[in-house]
């Protein structure tokens, strides 16, 4: 007897015919007396379809009615879905993110959870129901409703266990598991069977799109532990939990290599070389919620001038950028250049404390394939490379075989 609460992503309920696969999947898996919260996405490609016709209507939509728009995908995904569970005798419910509790702040398309009230779940559990949540989606205390950008859903559902107290937050994906790179890329990646909340926060930070970085964070803050799993294959997948239980997974030093090819270079040219200039710049971003990363200041050719140069999300490329104009009059700045044609190619592992060799055993296998690097940045438990783009895949796979050699070449 447990409390469960089950994420499925579109692609899972993108047909009635996979809706009902999934009905009858989570209803074999049902032990008696388990209670379940089913945290679905928008079926299919409803959000990318939801975005192109907000751009035949307005070429700058406002924030809150993209948000207004959005939020219908995954209402008609619940629908559908707890509709399907009633035709097969099982007691369901549908419930928008506002109805089970969802809060959030007022940044539109980006929002972060502040709390969750999960009272009307747990009441409607108690009834028997099978409760089928909308992912993405909350309500700020304007009343508007917010949607918490993409992957937001995987946020939705550890926030729902944990308001809930579950036994177990599962997050269904294409994969089943957490890899020690995309298989999908790396034909030798491998599947790691638990992984701590920091290694697999820095790695989502970092490109691996099995969890999106602020679901991560909310399990390991709320004590959550996240089982990924495949959508199609009914085995165990990855762990995610605060500390390792099996003594085997603690041997790998590097636990995995990511690639964000969703990323641009962005460099102001001749900035002061005085106190507070970055902050003016990295507080101006802030306030319009742009995420930057492996920031790099350097001399300028020009006396007492500096180079600031830092990456950001390509979607966020444009704010940046209207950003950085309105300051370039008040700071006395040069120019600001543009580069999209990049990728960044991490390695992540707490086990890199202490462990010298790991930055040469990267930059050499990118030397080995003759990709140069033009940014590096360094955490205490990751190393990234800006490279270009046409490069990743043969980047990504060089250093995972530095580090994973594969035993059947």
């Amino acid at each position: 007897m447990a409390l469960l609460v089950k994420k499925f992503g579109g692609s899972s309920v993108a047909t009635p015919e996979k809706i009902f696969h999934l009905v009858d999947r989570v209803l074999a898996e049902k032990h008696e007396g388990d209670q379940i919260v089913i945290v679905v996405s928008a079926m299919g490609d409803t959000t990318d379809d939801l975005v192109t016709l907000a751009g035949r209507v307005s070429r700058h939509m406002p924030k809150r009615e993209m948000d207004m728009l959005l939020a219908t995908g995954e209402q008609v995904s619940i629908a559908l879905l707890a509709a399907a569970f009633q035709e097969r005798g099982q007691k369901a419910v549908s419930l928008t993110g506002p109805q089970a509790g969802i809060r959030t702040n007022d940044h539109h398309t980006k929002a972060g959870i502040v709390e969750v009230k999960a009272d009307r779940v747990l009441a409607e559990l108690e009834k028997g129901n099978i409760v089928v949540v909308a992912g993405f989606q909350g309500l700020d205390d304007e009343g508007d409703v917010t949607t918490l950008g993409r992957g937001g859903s995987d946020t939705t559902a550890v926030a729902v266990a944990a308001g809930t107290h579950a036994d177990m937050c599962e997050i269904y994906t294409d994969v089943d598991g957490v890899y020690t790179a995309d298989p999908r890329i790396v034909p030798g990646a491998r599947k790691l069977q638990e992984i701590t909340f920091g290694e697999m926060l820095e790695l989502a930070r970092l490109g691996a799109g099995v969890m999106q970085p602020r679901a991560v964070e909310y399990g390991e803050h709320a004590g959550v532990d996240i089982h990924v799993r495949s959508t199609f294959h009914e085995v165990e997948g990855t762990i995610i939990r605060r500390e390792y239980t099996l003594q085997g997974e603690k041997e790998y030093v590097v636990r995995g290599v990511t690639s964000d090819v969703n990323v641009a270079k962005i460099a102001v040219r001749g900035v002061d070389d005085k106190p507070g200039v970055a902050f003016r710049i990295f507080d101006a971003l802030a306030k319009v919620n742009v995420d930057v990363d492996m920031i790099v200041q350097s001399g300028s050719a020009v006396p007492n001038k500096n180079d600031m140069v830092f990456t950001c999300q390509k979607a966020d490329m444009a704010d940046a950028v209207a950003v950085l104009e309105t300051l370039k009059a008040e700071m006395g700045f040069t120019r600001i250049d543009l580069e999209a044609n990049v990728a960044k190619v991490s390695v992540v592992g707490a086990g890199m404390l202490g462990s010298p060799g790991i930055a040469a055993g990267m930059f050499g296998a990118l030397a080995s394939k003759q990709i140069n690097l033009i940014v590096v940045s360094t955490s205490e438990i990751s190393i990234s490379c800006l490279i270009p783009r046409d490069q990743v895949e043969e980047a990504v796979n060089a250093v995972h075989d530095y580090f994973f050699p594969r035993t059947d070449k």
